[in-house]
Order: C-alpha cells, then structure tokens, then sequence
C-alpha cells in the first residue's frame, strides 16, 4: 500500500504544479550549444498587509482625541471600556488592522460612538500599494464588536486617482443599494466579474460567532478551475480568452466604505449610542505582484514592491522594453500555451527582419524570431499557428512540440494505465515502460510484497489526497 501511495502522491503533486507560471527561463542543450529558452513567468502569492499604507477619512473618525467610553452590542449597558489616543494600553490607532498580533492580545482600530446621530457614522479606510496587483485568494476585513450593516468595497486601478465599486454588502440590499441580493456561487461563466451586493456577511449574528467580512475570490476562480482549483490552466486560459477577467482582479488601491456600523440585529436605539461603533482588527489580502508575466520576483525597494524584470522588459510592472530594444515590440506575455505560456520577449533594435517586425514568434515553436511577407511565422516540426505557439494533432506542447507518447486512439496504454496529457503513461505499480507494457515484477518474488497489483484511480485518490497525506503520517 505504501509503493502505491508514493507513486499516486508524486503523480498528485506533479499534476498540482502544472501551470504555475513561476520560471522565467531555463538553460537547455541543443545542438549549437546551451541557450536560455524565455517563459511566460510570475510572481508567488503574498500576504500584501505587510507593503499596504493604510489611511482613515474623515479627520478625527478614530477614538481616544478625546478620551471616550464605549460599550458593546452584547453588555449595551456596562460602558466600562475607554479608548484613549494618550495611553498605548487603550488606544486603537489604524496600524493595528495590519499587525500580527504575536503576543495573542487582539488588538483593533476603533472608531468614535454614534454619539452625534442620527447624523451617519461614516468612515473610509484607503489602502494603497504604489503598485499593480492581483488578487489571488479571499480578501478578509476582519469587525471587532459586530460587521458593518451597509459597507462598500472600492477599487482603484490608477492609485486612487478614478475608483469602481467592487462589492457592496447590506443587511437588505435592496433598501440600502436597490439591488436585489446575489450569491457569488450563483454567478455564471459569463458572468463572473459583475458587481453585486450581498447580505451574508452583514446581517447579525453576534460579534463572537463570524467576524469576516469577505470579497470571495476563490469562488470566482472555481467556476473555471473547479471547485478544489485543481484545473488552474482553465482558469489561466480563460484569463487570455474572457475580456475584462484579469483586469477585474487587478487594483493598485482598496477603500473600505463604512456606512451604517452593526446595529445588533435590531434599530438603531438612541437612549444608548455608545454601542455603536466600527473596530477592525485585521485586513488580509492574498495577492501578486502584476508584472504582466515578465517577472518572477517581486521585492521591495526603496519602500516600494518591484518586478524583478526578464524578457528585455523594465518598469515597476515590467510594461515596456529596456532600452537597446523595440519599444513598440513590448507586450504582456501570455498564458498560453499552457503549461508554461508565451514569454512575448522584447525585440532587439536594428535585428534583421524577414517580412517585417511586432511579429512575436513563439521561441519554441519557431524557427527563428522573423516572419516571412504574409505576417506567419516559421514554425518548427509539430508546431502551427501563425506564431508557432500551437500544436498539430499528435503532438502535445512542452517547451515546443512533441510527439504524442500515448493518445486515446492509437498509442494506448497498456495493463490498465492511462495517459496523462498524451506525454506519458502513467502506469500500475506492477507496471513499467513507456507504454505499461512490461512486468515490473518479472524474476522479482519481493516485489510482490512490496507493490499489491491492485490500485486505485489515480483521480479519485488525487481528491482524496489530504486523507491520504493524513494516513500516511499518523503510521
């Protein structure tokens, strides 16, 4: 059982990496010698509340200048609690929403009470990076003593200079916003990036039970790569395909817009408006750094995240071409073919040009970077479309063209394999070569001790993975 848990994990995980976008070149032999071969490339995923500046509006919205008392929605009538700027103990000042909290002490940013209504408690907290990114899992803004009845989620994609809604959330959205309320989960493929307002995260359910507020990425991302996102070249491929998708995860800034604070599930009661208040304690946002897939390190320096630059390209999101190069060759590189995409390297200046330049060959799949008179580029055995980045039937890609190791029709596996993106087969344990043809065992008494001939699909068991991992350690 062992023998086949190895075999399905290695399978598992080589299938989990595909598509990951994280090289941006990589030295390959060929016969006039080694030479670098150009990706489409990436940063990792980060926590970016590290890199985020963080600003309140109006002046004078956080407590404590001056001294105030507050209580809570639970003990509306024990006022015990103070928040005063002067005192580092009972301050709540707005750096407190992205640190880490170490010590296991919660600590928030707190507002003044609604003391002056019924004239609207309002507070908006901007975000600001300085630089292109794009989110990679749920945003989670996590309420102190109860989440907002009425809150927006704003974005800017210009560092603040013009902002769109992201997503508005009401306890009844359509007295707040007039718009019917709306799940993500039951958004469609053509519709993913619609804006919507939603109820689930702002009605009462005490303060101790569900504190995130949340702007659900991963959901949006399932309805292309599934619901565990194990077909992550889905998602990229629609990415290059849908209009408007990448852009709908990519911002440079964030506002947070509170406009009515939890009212504890019942009217606003004026005899004790010092239960009324925001408190954040924590506001995380998974994302990458945009370097338009020319990067695979971003770092910061002098106080500001950079795209560590390949593919001749230079900029803060690598968005055009160093010097020495053809400005107008610049291009973001792309998605596709998947799994390692087209870099879309900068043209050197002055290099001779077949039937003219912004022809964009496909390093791999070409022959060389020039086109001939009718824009087509020169593409090597297996390889087709008018940049070389596609492949001919009994062909797969990887790095270029090769041809198929196994198909559904005329290279089958034998001895119960199965073929795993036409590139090999991925054979029983009591099975080797490149088609599952030979017996792993032959002359070999201990081997079967070691491997049982009877193994599960390698899919159901890849789902299953966690259980597995889980088995595995606890023997």
């Amino acid at each position: 059982m062992l023998c086949q848990a190895v075999l399905l994990l290695l399978h598992c995980f080589a299938s989990l990496t595909l598509g990951q976008y994280d090289l941006c070149k990589s030295l390959v032999s060929t016969d006039d010698g080694a030479v670098w071969e150009q990706y489409a490339c990436q940063p990792k995923a980060q926590s970016m509340k590290d890199y985020m500046r963080v600003k309140v509006d109006p002046p004078g919205i956080t407590c404590g200048n001056p001294p105030e008392r507050f209580c809570t929605l639970e003990n509306p009538y024990l006022c015990s609690d103070e928040c005063d700027a002067s005192n580092s103990d009972l301050a709540h000042p707005p750096q407190l929403m992205q640190d880490r909290e170490r010590t296991g002490r919660i600590t928030y940013w707190q507002t003044v009470t609604w003391s002056r209504y019924p004239e609207p408690l309002l507070a908006n907290i901007s975000l600001a990076w300085n630089k292109s990114l794009e989110l990679t899992d749920d945003i989670a803004i996590t309420f102190e003593y109860g989440r907002p009845t009425i809150m927006v989620l704003d974005k800017s994609m210009d560092h603040g200079r013009t902002w769109q809604s992201y997503q508005f959330y009401a306890d009844d959205c359509l007295d707040a916003f007039n718009m019917p309320p709306k799940l993500v989960r039951d958004l469609l493929p053509a519709n993913i990036t619609r804006v919507i307002c939603t109820e689930q995260f702002s009605r009462w359910v005490g303060s101790k039970n569900d504190k995130n507020v949340k702007f659900e990425v991963r959901e949006r991302f399932a309805v292309f790569a599934g619901p565990r996102l194990l077909n992550m070249d889905s998602l990229y491929t629609r990415m290059e395909s849908m209009k408007g998708l990448r852009d709908f995860f990519t911002f440079t800034n964030l506002r947070l817009r509170l406009l009515r604070p939890a009212l504890g599930g019942t009217y606003v009661q004026r005899d004790n408006l010092l239960k009324y208040f925001y408190a954040i304690s924590n506001i995380e946002v998974p994302a990458r750094c945009k370097c338009n897939l020319h990067a695979s390190l971003c770092l910061l320096q002098e106080g500001d995240l950079q795209c560590q630059c390949e593919h001749n390209t230079t900029g803060q999101d690598c968005q055009r071409c160093k010097k020495g190069f053809k400005a107008k060759s610049w291009k973001a590189g792309s998605y596709l073919p998947t799994p390692n995409g087209s870099p879309n390297t900068c043209a050197v200046a002055g290099a001779p040009m077949g039937g003219g330049s912004k022809c964009n060959c496909n390093q791999m799949g070409s022959v060389h970077d020039r086109c001939n008179g009718t824009g087509f580029c020169q593409c090597k055995d297996g390889a087709t479309g008018p940049k070389c980045d596609d492949c001919f039937p009994g062909y797969y890609w990887k790095q270029g063209c090769y041809s198929n190791v196994c198909d559904e029709e005329l290279l089958l596996c034998q001895n119960g394999g199965t073929c795993s993106q036409n590139q090999k087969c991925i054979c029983p344990p009591e099975f080797k070569g490149v088609l599952c043809q030979q017996s792993r065992c032959e002359g070999d008494k201990a081997c079967n001790t070691a491997c049982t001939p009877h193994l599960l699909a390698p899919l159901l068991l890849c789902v299953l993975l966690p259980h597995l991992l889980a088995t595995l350690t606890a023997h």
